[in-house]
């Protein structure tokens, strides 16, 4: 059984152009937010009850909305909906939007992703850099399928996670699959400032992605997407930064 999510909602393009390239390996259980919910991360829903309904969308798959976060999906799919039941893998996306660089930290599709890889289910999110709720993911299926094929004939090992991003482009034009790092940029932030019709002020977040890679560097997802190359980023949850264990050793003799 392959668990498909993502942060879209549940009648986004992008999660069924994934539930049909899953079907070709495995029987398919969806479980995915009722509304849009991405930027909203590793959030969990403890302040309010979470309700599942089970809804007839995809023909000859069992499918149900939620009403929490892509993290809250995968937490009721495995512990209310397949309680003790092992999942072939979890897949998540696909993505309206790029998640390459920083974009991990904030996506609901990479989180979901996460989610399943902490309980130990190979897990791959997968995202398209083109945001338009019509976009094609024609090519996206193609790459996905040789994806997940390659993954379930070899062993992830140690690493759990793959975040793995298609430039949005016709499949001729892909170049070919870059294993590499996490590029680092960020985006520069803006809030728009503005006032609503009972005279409240409102702001409205903006701003535009930043790339700080040197642009000759090829090790990274931002240079690959740049190049017309699908990205795939070995991830995990761990945000120690070991480099700095000794400096910080100070500390305990304070």
């Amino acid at each position: 059984m392959i668990l498909v999510t993502n942060d879209d909602g549940i009648v986004s393009n992008g999660i069924k152009a994934l539930i049909e390239v899953a079907l070709k390996f495995d029987d398919v259980l969806v479980v995915a937010p009722d509304s849009p919910q991405s930027g909203q991360g590793h959030a969990i829903t403890i302040e309010q009850p979470l309700r599942l309904r089970k809804v007839d969308i995809f023909e000859g798959v069992e499918a149900y909305e939620c009403s929490g976060t892509p993290v809250d999906c995968v937490k009721l799919a495995k512990n209310v909906l397949r309680k003790n039941q092992p999942f072939t893998m979890c897949l998540s996306g696909i993505n309206h939007g790029s998640n390459s660089a920083l974009n991990i930290i904030y996506s609901g599709t990479m989180s979901a992703a996460m989610e399943a890889s902490l309980e130990g289910i190979n897990s791959i999110g997968f995202s398209l850099c083109n945001y338009d709720q019509d976009a094609d993911f024609s090519a996206s299926k193609v790459i996905i399928e040789k994806i997940i094929r390659a993954a379930l004939e070899n062993k992830f090992g140690d690493c759990k996670l793959l975040n793995v991003n298609i430039p949005s482009v016709p499949l001729n034009q892909i170049k070919g699959i870059k294993v590499c790092r996490q590029g680092q940029g960020q985006w520069v932030e803006e809030f728009v400032e503005a006032v609503d019709p009972r005279g409240e002020k409102y702001y409205w977040l903006t701003g535009k992605f930043t790339n700080f890679e040197d642009p000759i560097d090829e090790s990274n997802d931002i240079h690959a997407l740049a190049h017309n190359y699908v990205s795939i980023v070995p991830s995990h949850h761990d945000l120690t930064h070991y480099a700095s264990i000794e400096s910080f050793k100070y500390l305990e003799k304070i």
